[in-house]
């Protein structure tokens, strides 16, 4: 008998909440989970869980076999780990993060990760919506600061520049914004949070001080690509990231405001995004967790020394 087994499938049932709940995060089929939990109260003598058509709950004796098995997975985990300390790492590695990031910065940064660990297997998740590491075996996922959560632990990894951006035909028509406050007269090109309904602020820093921009939206969308291109094609001033913004500036479809050489009357820059590397909990921060998140750090390290290296050579760019 796979007593281990047991174990583990009854721990995901318990953290999913549904014996259906975590058939899926299992990939096998609920009838499935329900013999591995029939199986483990045979083994036991006792019910674990009370079941019924609509309801599941833990029994009294399930509740103080889980608070005793519950750390079982993790502390299997870490064993193997160190028995293996000097071993490539491998297996299986989920990582979650936001669609444009996923897209622009993280998918062609994948085929060098995968030849310098050809035994890790890598499934990526690209979304906007919040992601739970435990429900849906998500070993890593790279968020943004207003996406950090309480229960999750995290580590900075890197930071990248927001950029006010426009098209010419559009600032010829509606004018410079000079500063920040000047955006309210201005169509905004707003990103919503799918998950809750909030726009993205449109933060700045003046004097040390943090504050949001007031926004004047003209557009709403949930995908930041589609901002970025309202923008480009005369829609508003679009907030975006340097990976979405740069290739549309250097094409000369968009234009950027609030540059470094025109703080002197701004007095206020835009505030960067701060990226993140989540697990679970520490026991999660394996050898495969531990290689990938290193390596995209050193990654975007180095995109941004050369990105550093390029503009101290050119200059800024900004509205002519």
């Amino acid at each position: 008998m796979d007593i281990l087994g047991l174990i583990n499938c009854f721990i995901r049932v318990v953290e999913t909440g549904s014996i259906a709940a975590a058939a899926r995060a299992q990939g096998v089929s609920a009838a499935a989970v329900s013999q591995s939990i029939a199986r483990l109260e045979t083994h036991l003598g006792v019910r674990v869980l009370s079941r019924t058509t609509r309801s599941m709950a833990l029994t009294e004796s399930g509740a103080r076999y889980y608070a005793k098995v519950r750390h079982i997975p993790g502390d299997i985990d870490l064993a193997s780990q160190a028995a293996t300390v000097e071993a490539a790492p491998q297996g299986s590695l989920c990582v979650a993060t936001t669609a444009a990031f996923g897209r622009h910065v993280l998918a062609p940064l994948m085929p060098g990760f995968k030849a310098a660990y050809p035994r890790i297997d890598l499934e990526l998740i690209s979304t906007d919506r919040s992601v739970d590491h435990r429900l849906e075996g998500v070993d890593v996922s790279i968020r943004i600061a207003a996406q950090l959560d309480d229960r999750l632990v995290a580590r900075r990894i890197a930071s990248r520049p927001f950029m006010f951006c426009a098209s010419r035909s559009y600032l010829n028509q509606a004018g410079v914004p000079l500063t920040p406050e000047d955006l309210k007269h201005h169509a905004c090109v707003v990103f919503r949070y799918p998950t809750d309904g909030r726009f993205l602020p449109w933060g700045f820093v003046r004097e040390g001080r943090r504050f949001d921009a007031p926004v004047n939206p003209a557009f709403i969308c949930d995908d930041i690509d589609m901002l970025a291109q309202i923008a480009a094609n005369g829609g508003g001033i679009a907030r975006l990231a340097s990976f979405v913004a740069q290739p549309l500036i250097d094409s000369g479809k968009l234009v950027t405001l609030f540059e470094p050489r025109d703080r002197s009357r701004v007095h206020a820059e835009p505030e960067p995004m701060e990226l993140y590397a989540c697990v679970a909990e520490r026991s999660a921060m394996n050898a495969k967790a531990r290689a990938f998140i290193a390596y995209v750090e050193q990654a975007l390290q180095s995109q941004m020394d050369a990105v550093g290296a390029r503009f101290d050579a050119l200059g800024p760019p900004g509205v002519e």
